[in-house]
Parts: C-alpha cells; sequence; structure tokens
C-alpha cells in the first residue's frame, strides 16, 4: 500500500444516479422503495471493501417525478436497515441543519452508530431549496444565515453526544447501579438558534462523535468544512479544478488548529463502465437516448435557478447570475461547465444527466482506474463518491472490476482497517469535551 490510502464510498441512488436508469432495461424502477434492494447493493459495497455507502436527502419531492423514479426512502431509517445485513461498511445519511432539531438529530445518529457498532456519518447539509421551506411554511433562509444556524446545530449536536462521558455505563447489576450522573453532564446551550439544556437520552456514540461530512462548496461552505468536516463530498469537472479545490480546502486547515489529514476530499465520479471502450460508449450513448428533455429542463432550472423552454435546447446557455441563495456552488460550477465547452443547452442536459455536475468517465475498468489514480497522486482528492449511472449493475462493474484494478497497483485496501468508519478513514476518535468527574457522584440505579 502507498503511505496515504485510497477512499471509495458507494454513493446510492435509487436504481443509479444516470436521470434515464430507470428507463434502461438493466434496472427495475419499483425497486427505488424495497429494502432488500438497497441491502443487496450495501452488501456488494462491502465486499468490495469499500469506506462507506452514503444515501443524499432532500426535504421535498425531487423535480419532476413524472418522469424519474426518486420517490425514495428517508436515509436514517434505511441505514438502519443496512446495518443489520453487514458488519464493516460504513453508513453515512444527508440531515439538514435548516428544518430539524439539533436534539433529534443527535439522537438519531447516535442511535445507528450504537446499532452499527460504530459506523455512522452525518452528511451536514443546509437546505438551499424553495421547495423545501415551503413544506415547513416558511420562507428560505438566506445563504449566510443557514450556515449561521448550521455552525450552532453541529455543537449543540456534538455537545449532546459529548454530554454521556465513555464511562458513564457502569452496568453493575449487584450494587443496583446502571449509570454513574457525574460522568452525565447537561449543556446548557443557550444561542442565538438554539436553547438545549441536555443531556442526551442515548448513551456516547461507539465513534465518539459519528464522522462528520459536509457538501457545500461555496466560499461559506469551505469554511464550515475547514473548521468542522472530516470528509468533504464535492462536485469537481476537472482536474485542475479538483487540484485547485482541494489546495484551497486543505490550506484553511490550519487557520483552525487542524492538519492537512484530518479533512478528507472526496469529489463524485460517475464511472460507465464497459470491457472495451466501445462497449463503455455504447452504454454511454444508450442512456443518453432516453433522456427526456423536459425532465432535463426541470432539473436544469432547479441548479441554475433559470427556467428554459424546449425552444433553448439548441442554443447556448442564456446569461444566468451566479449568486444566490440556493446552491451557490454547484450553479457556478454549471454554468461554467457551459461556457467552457461551448455548450448547447441540449449538450449540457447531456452532461448533466449522468451526474447532476459530477464527473462521468466512460470506459474500461483500467481507464476509471487511471482517472482515479491520476487525482488521486496528483493532490486533487483523497478518494471518490462512487455514482454507478445503474444500479445495482453499475456498483457490480465497480466492484468486480475496478477495484481489483486498484489493488494491483497498490492504491486500495485488500481488507479493512478497522472496525469502525473511523479506523477505516484513518481518523481519531475525539475526546468528549467534558473533563472526567469523580466517580463517587451521583449514581442512577436501573430501571
Amino acid at each position: 500500500m502507498t503511505a496515504r490510502t485510497l477512499h471509495l464510498n458507494a454513493f446510492l441512488m435509487g436504481v443509479g444516479h444516470h436521470e434515464a436508469a430507470w428507463r434502461h432495461p438493466r434496472t427495475e424502477p419499483s425497486r427505488v422503495t424495497d429494502v432488500r434492494h438497497y441491502q443487496q447493493l450495501a452488501r456488494t459495497a462491502e465486499r468490495g471493501r469499500l469506506d462507506s455507502v452514503f444515501l443524499a436527502d432532500g426535504l421535498a419531492l425531487w423535480n419532476n417525478v413524472r418522469h424519474n423514479a426518486l420517490a425514495g426512502l428517508e436515509p436514517l431509517t434505511l441505514l438502519a436497515a443496512l446495518a443489520a445485513v453487514t458488519d464493516h461498511i460504513g453508513l453515512i445519511a444527508t440531515v439538514s441543519t435548516t428544518y430539524n432539531e439539533p436534539f433529534h438529530v443527535a439522537r438519531k445518529f447516535a442511535s445507528l452508530d450504537h446499532i452499527s457498532g460504530g459506523r455512522a456519518g452525518w452528511n451536514i447539509v443546509t437546505s438551499a431549496g424553495e421547495a423545501e421551506a415551503h413544506n415547513f411554511g416558511v420562507e428560505r433562509p438566506a445563504h449566510a444565515d443557514r450556515y449561521s444556524r448550521a455552525e450552532e446545530f453541529l455543537d449543540v449536536v456534538t455537545g449532546l453526544w459529548d454530554s454521556w462521558e465513555d464511562d458513564a455505563v457502569v452496568g453493575d447489576r449487584a450494587g443496583g447501579v446502571y449509570a454513574d450522573t457525574g460522568r452525565i453532564h447537561p449543556i446548557e446551550h443557550l444561542g442565538r438558534h438554539f436553547r438545549v439544556r441536555g443531556p442526551l437520552n442515548t448513551s456516547r456514540p461507539p465513534q465518539g462523535h459519528p464522522l462528520l461530512v459536509q457538501a457545500g462548496s461555496s466560499e461559506d461552505g469551505k469554511e464550515f468544512a475547514a473548521r468542522h468536516a472530516e470528509a468533504v463530498f464535492t462536485a469537481q469537472q476537472t482536474f485542475a479544478e479538483a487540484r485547485d479545490f482541494y489546495t484551497d480546502l486543505k490550506g484553511r486547515l490550519s487557520r483552525h488548529g487542524r492538519r492537512a489529514d484530518e479533512l478528507l476530499v472526496l469529489p463524485g465520479i460517475s464511472p460507465i463502465i464497459g470491457s472495451t471502450e466501445r462497449e463503455a460508449r455504447d452504454l454511454a450513448q444508450e442512456l443518453e437516448e432516453l433522456i427526456i428533455p423536459a425532465y432535463g429542463l426541470t432539473q436544469l432550472a432547479t441548479l441554475i435557478g433559470v427556467e428554459l423552454g424546449e425552444d433553448a435546447l439548441d442554443r447556448p446557455l442564456p446569461d444566468v447570475p451566479v449568486e444566490t441563495e440556493g446552491a451557490q456552488s454547484r450553479r457556478k460550477l454549471v454554468i461554467d461547465l457551459a461556457r467552457r465547452d461551448n455548450l448547447t443547452v441540449r449538450q449540457l442536459l447531456g452532461r448533466l444527466a449522468g451526474g447532476r455536475g459530477h464527473r462521468v468517465v466512460a470506459g474500461t475498468p483500467e481507464r476509471i482506474a487511471d482517472e482515479i489514480q491520476e487525482w488521486f497522486t496528483g493532490g486533487a482528492a483523497d478518494g471518490f463518491n462512487v455514482m454507478p449511472p445503474l444500479l445495482p449493475a453499475g456498483l457490480d462493474d465497480f466492484v468486480d472490476h475496478v477495484v481489483p484494478e486498484l489493488q494491483i497497483r497498490g492504491l486500495f485496501r485488500t481488507e479493512y482497517e478497522g472496525r469502525t468508519l473511523r479506523e477505516n478513514y484513518g481518523l481519531a476518535r475525539p475526546a468528549s469535551r467534558f473533563a472526567a468527574a469523580p466517580a463517587v457522584a451521583g449514581l442512577v440505579a436501573a430501571s
């Protein structure tokens, strides 16, 4: 193995990341709400020794469900079911700080970490969509306000995880003592957004804190990541852009007393795999021919905040302001892609269909491995969020053909390094913020 270890996550989304995946004969769209489908995928990812499975989420119906199979399952509920059929693979769920309460989130992730034996991770997002705001009867908060709330939200959640010291549970049946309440602490948080007394009513998670993941690439997002995140899921189209992002983000860590190896940068990659280059190109073409332009335009409007009609398909993307109270980094990526490659709107839809702005690579397993190796060894990534265009077939192809190629090159593990997600990511277990209390402090009998 190299001094650095490549990290790979399986980003699971319905029956595939390509927007036309549900129309392809190698998928079955009815499985988007079938727990057995996701359990099969999790076991496949674990067979490939991938670090984790990752589930995205939103709090509104995504885009036009008439043309896509995206009405899936709530991720934390689903990950508990995946924990029951796996032993090593990490379990990362997206949960928003905008329309949740810290106590709920702290308790749910602590529970998942206990259920899985220390494999939980939280992808921290701020909800950027207007449709999400309308589901909660409010107006969408400003971008800066969302991040202000997220900062305080995370402080409360980690405080609640720390509110039980590691050895608070005594379990003395003979003496009738379950927990030492001197090692269980109220957090007494009083801030701008939240007032939370604590402690949590679930003992400290096995990992101390479930892994903290972040996915925003705006300036606010990068600063939030530099202060708090242990992994960043990002979208980059070119090696140069990815290396610049990687260097920028890693360079911010020292200002917060952190080392570069305390944060992993994991861009998305959607690999279209064939046994030959021709076979991969043919699969890419099959998927492109199944694209429904009306759906693509709806998705594009979500990304750039401007609605376009089908009469715009064969014209360049019109001028679009980059500044937004929505998802700033993704809007900029889409606009830059269209301008850099002189794409018509129709061509842009084709480029976005496979990964919504993440890099799509079609080729043999060796070609996919080459791409991964170049970014990993060239200072553009610590690993990748793998986004198969078709599920389960695309994940099977990646695990059966790309992973062995990466292992032959000495880039990827052949066995898991540890039991917890933190251990496999090579990250330390955080200490509780509370000093150890005397063991003689008040004791609570088990009820």
